[in-house]
């Protein structure tokens, strides 16, 4: 697939009159099952963050980018979900793509709510349309990542992990301070202790205090929130720590709690 494929084009192109004119490797996508309304409204406690995600995540990041989507449609037709592939896409994004800065390639990411409204709105018949152009949108940006340095999301220390009760304090300091190494262990110290609509708050404080990144660090503090609301909380660890990391780019200035 072409790697100036626009969502608009991509869909209008393959939706049309349920042909897939002038997509012509795309054709398999006509024969796939219908996605229902039901099926397509995510429920926060449906997907469990479990051993099985993982090999779903996995291969969505080793398969080369012109087999992924007839792959793709061979899993579905074999049982795979809509709101399993949903949830490892936003995974795989969040692990392979690096959210400096936010905006460019890592629109990957931030697409990933909206193609699943865009879902939403269409009939039962196109609604694997959108989430099959962010599939291909992942790949692309996966690749620029890799020419970009190949940023991948490192496990935490979890020795440094602040306990439940200090773990929102030690955040709120790491991020008034712009200090990444300690807001990525407190980070993963709240998302294990604290109740999401309090993390929320804590990152809507904070994604607006700076102009830099042109808006897109509210925009990703929004998105992420959205989309953790349809795959689950479960996931928020890692979805979280990508967030943090992206609020605290400072793109090349000196520290701003020194600066600013």
């Amino acid at each position: 697939m072409n790697a100036a494929t626009t969502r608009r084009h991509f869909l209008k192109t393959a939706a049309g009159t349920g042909a897939l004119l002038g997509l012509g490797d795309l054709g398999f996508l006509s024969r796939l099952r219908p996605v229902s309304a039901a099926e397509a409204k995510l429920e926060p406690d449906i997907v469990r963050f479990n051993p099985d995600i993982e090999p779903l995540v996995r291969f969505l990041e080793d398969t080369p980018r012109e087999r992924l989507l007839e792959e793709v449609a061979a899993r579905i037709k074999r049982g795979l979900s809509y709101r399993d592939l949903v949830a490892a896409l936003l995974l795989a994004g969040v692990r392979n793509i690096q959210p400096r800065p936010v905006g460019f390639k890592f629109h990957a990411v931030l697409v990933v709510n909206s193609a699943h409204l865009a879902s939403l709105s269409s009939p039962d018949s196109d609604r694997w349309l959108p989430i099959f152009w962010a599939l291909d949108h992942f790949k692309s940006s996966q690749a620029q990542d890799v020419k970009e340095g190949d940023w991948t999301m490192r496990a935490v220390d979890e020795s440094r992990i602040p306990a439940g009760e200090k773990a929102r304090q030690a955040f709120i300091e790491a991020v008034e301070n712009w200090d990444e190494t300690a807001v990525d262990v407190a980070v993963s110290g709240l998302a294990r202790s604290t109740s999401a609509q309090e993390i929320f708050e804590l990152f809507c404080r904070y994604c607006a205090r700076d102009f830099r990144e042109l808006g897109h660090k509210a925009i990703y503090t929004a998105n992420s929130w959205r989309t953790l609301q349809c795959i689950g909380w479960q996931h928020a660890e890692p979805v979280l720590r990508s967030l943090a990391y992206a609020l605290l780019d400072r793109t090349g200035d000196a520290n701003p709690a020194k600066s600013d």
